[in-house]
């Protein structure tokens, strides 16, 4: 069984403060199965989003939620983050949005290789 989306949003904002990451949630979804996504701004005008790992990644790692990166660059403009976002939205307005701010980058997530 896994982990509603709002028990998981609440505990990675607060993961992130423990780590000294300024984390809030700027949209809430759907509390039980909603998607989640974190935008990561490093505060130099790089950034990243991040996403549900394709169900395929997620089998045998044995972690509750699997990321990746919703684009191919390591990091991307700000602005190209917040595009990718409104597009997530449009596809699935039920979807959770948490935003990082953390200069050395670090997401904290299981990211699928």
């Amino acid at each position: 069984m896994r982990l509603r989306s709002d028990f998981w949003v609440s505990a990675y904002i607060r993961r992130c403060a423990v780590e000294g990451a300024e984390a809030l949630l700027r949209r809430r979804g759907a509390a039980e199965a909603g998607a989640i996504f974190i935008k990561l701004d490093r505060l130099d005008g790089r950034a990243a989003v991040f996403g549900p790992a394709p169900q395929t990644e997620t089998g045998e790692r044995g972690v509750e939620r699997l990321w990746t990166r919703m684009h191919r660059e390591d990091w991307i403009d700000p602005l190209a983050a917040e595009e990718r976002l409104r597009r997530e939205i449009s596809f699935d307005p039920d979807l959770w949005i948490v935003e990082v701010e953390d200069r050395q980058g670090r997401d904290f997530l299981d990211l699928a290789k």
